[in-house]
């Protein structure tokens, strides 16, 4: 205390006992009273001390605090966080210090922040010393983390800020958390906090308690921490138990975030619980009874009901028929005839329709529906209402390269094959010669149920004009027909009954033929010789040079035949010769054999003499057919 002040002190104690023997007529004990009281106001009301004061008033321009002095403090509000400006109410107690005890106005001067600060970094120091944790209020985002008021501004770095990494800081601003100090510089002015430290070493600590109390079959509390494809993390008390996907809900869901979210609170119950490796198994849906319990009775396969579309894939429809009891429709239950590929064109989620339970596992929760069951088979209804070989009527439906689909039945069409269309018309596509909508007469050639197929034939109207080929046709009859095409190997010739008959360029003319066009045209009339004509292969041979120069057709064949024969004659001569030229190697081979082989070996030498004298007898014969057939040659 400066000597200032204690002059001061004196002369007011010394005034204040005159003025009390002057007005008031005290006893000597009394006089000390009032004088200790007097002193106590006048060490209270000092410069710098940290005084309890009263809120008396909020407003825009600050906080008004009475510290029951002969005048009341406004303390500015940028010394209050916007928390504590929140948080503190008119009457409440906060400590100040005191700067002055007037000013220019006569208005005590007080402040909020210096006592704060003043008493926190002795309590903090406190705190370091003795590894306890903080509480403070997250005021704002800094550079790398958050600024946290203990008192004075602390720094809690972004890595410290949860055990878990954070990406969103924003979560945690006006948020009132507990830290444990890492580091005081107080000539800095610098604190670092962590809330991380002060988390784990909490965990450690309520998982040390969570593992003597829990037990299978108990319902516990808990917050969803961590949400996976798989299922639930969930922290029921300092250890985290898992939330399978599969032990969350009765029904079928596809992922867990359509049940909860991270920081939920969920009622949980352990369905098992492995205290060595400290896992902890978990249910939700174990709280509910199991809506499957009874579906057999409810359900019976064969039984009709309604349901509500709730989920689409691409294989079929799941369908809830009670809540927590779903069905599958799969895609080939769906229709009998539409050959269905997206689902989603003619179903949507929630909508609701009518199945049929064709199916139903009750151990594994499976229950197969069908949509197309409801109706009559309309490929047996075809199969009862047609017979192969009859004749149907009906329109065409589709036309693709290979054929034509024709309606039988509603959802039900037949396949007239590009091959079954006609006996004798080479159909290049089917468009050619039909278009959709048009009427159509023709036969059922098969029926295929499992396979849903029937097969239907235009041509099979008609007989075969190629079943009596032979007789309408024999060889060497001259017969009439239309040029329906020329190519550069001939030409094509229709006759009434539709058969089509080839001329080729070697039978338009005994001559060299540099042009078809020479000798037929397309679409004139002419005539013919049938010269080949083939059931089996379905072809007929014609000639016009068979008509128009048939002697020099009949000594051309006679001269390609003397070719032949001399040509088969030459072979023969060629053949025997090279015999003969083998012979003598033969022998010596022969020979060589026979020094080497015993002399008890007659029987076999014998045969091979035998062969011998066989095979030259044959090779003298043939040469003297030879020799005789030249003769006559020459003289020729």
């Amino acid at each position: 205390m400066s000597m200032k002040n204690m002059h001061s002190r004196a002369r007011n104690a010394m005034l204040t006992e005159t003025l009390l023997d002057e007005v008031f007529h005290l006893e000597a004990s009394q006089k000390q009273e009032v004088a200790d009281l007097y002193n106590e106001l006048g060490s209270r009301f000092q410069n710098g001390n940290v005084i309890l004061g009263k809120i008396l008033q909020k407003d825009g321009n600050g906080v008004l605090v009475t510290i029951d002095y002969k005048s009341d403090g406004l303390i500015p509000n940028y010394e209050f966080s916007d928390f504590e400006l929140k948080k503190f109410a008119v009457d409440d107690q906060i400590e100040v210090l005191l700067d002055r005890l007037e000013d220019e106005n006569g208005s005590v001067v007080l402040s909020y922040q210096k006592a704060k600060s003043l008493k926190a970094w002795d309590r903090i120091s406190e705190l370091a010393a003795s590894d306890e944790p903080v509480r403070g209020v997250v005021t704002h985002k800094v550079k790398g983390g958050l600024s946290v008021d203990i008192g004075i501004p602390a720094f809690l770095p972004g890595s410290q800020v949860d055990t878990q990494r954070v990406s969103n800081f924003d979560q945690f601003v006006g948020q009132e958390i507990e830290c444990k100090i890492l580091k005081v510089n107080k000539k800095r002015g610098n604190v670092i906090v962590s809330r991380r430290k002060y988390l784990e070493e909490q965990r450690v600590e309520d998982k040390k308690r969570a593992l003597e109390v829990i037990e299978e079959g108990q319902v516990l509390q808990g917050v969803v921490k961590n949400i996976t494809n798989y299922g639930v993390f969930v922290d029921i008390g300092g250890i985290d138990g898992l939330l399978h996907i599969t032990d969350m809900s009765w029904g079928r869901i596809a992922h867990p975030s359509e049940l909860v979210k991270i920081g939920d609170t969920v009622n949980v119950k352990i369905i098992s619980f492995d205290k060595k490796h400290e896992k902890i198994s978990l249910g939700m849906k174990q709280l509910q009874a199991n809506p499957w319990e009874h579906v057999e009775e409810r359900y019976p396969v064969g039984k009709t009901i309604k349901g509500t579309v709730s989920s689409i894939t691409d294989y079929g429809l799941f369908v809830e028929i009670a809540k927590g009891v779903e069905g599958l429709v799969h895609i080939s239950e769906v229709s009998w005839t539409e050959r269905i590929h997206n689902l989603a064109k003619y179903y949507t989620v929630g909508q609701e329709v009518e199945v049929l339970v064709v199916a139903l596992d009750r151990e594994n929760r499976r229950m197969s529906l069908s949509i197309k069951q409801l109706h009559a088979d309309p490929w047996k209804v075809v199969a009862d209402k047609f017979k192969v070989g009859e004749k149907i009527a009906g329109k065409v439906n589709n036309i693709t390269d290979f054929g034509l689909f024709v309606q039988l039945h509603d959802g039900v069409d037949g396949l007239v094959h590009i091959s079954d269309i006609s006996w004798t018309d080479h159909i290049v596509h089917p468009g050619d010669k039909f278009k959709k909508g048009d009427p159509i007469d023709a036969v059922i050639l098969a029926i295929d149920v499992a396979n849903k197929r029937v097969s239907l034939g235009i041509k099979q109207l008609e007989r075969d004009p190629w079943e009596k080929i032979e007789e309408d046709f024999p060889l060497g009859k001259i017969v009439e027909g239309v040029v329906s095409k020329v190519t550069h190997f001939g030409a094509f010739i229709r006759f009434d009954n539709g058969v089509e008959g080839l001329v080729h360029i070697s039978e338009l003319s005994n001559k060299e033929v540099t042009k078809v066009e020479d000798y037929v045209k397309l679409g004139e009339t002419k005539q013919f010789k049938v010269v080949k004509v083939s059931k089996e292969e379905r072809k007929l041979g014609l000639s016009l040079r068979a008509l128009t120069e048939p002697e020099e057709t009949k000594a051309q064949e006679a001269s390609h035949s003397q070719e032949r024969q001399e040509r088969h004659q030459d072979r023969q001569q060629d053949r025997s010769q090279d015999r003969q030229q083998e012979r003598p190697q033969y022998h010596e081979r022969k020979q060589e054999q026979r020094k080497f082989v015993p002399q008890q070996h007659d029987e076999s030498s014998h045969r091979s003499q035998n062969f011998e004298s066989n095979m030259k007898s044959s090779l003298q014969q043939a040469l003297e057919q030879h020799a005789e057939k030249s003769r006559d040659s020459d003289k020729k």
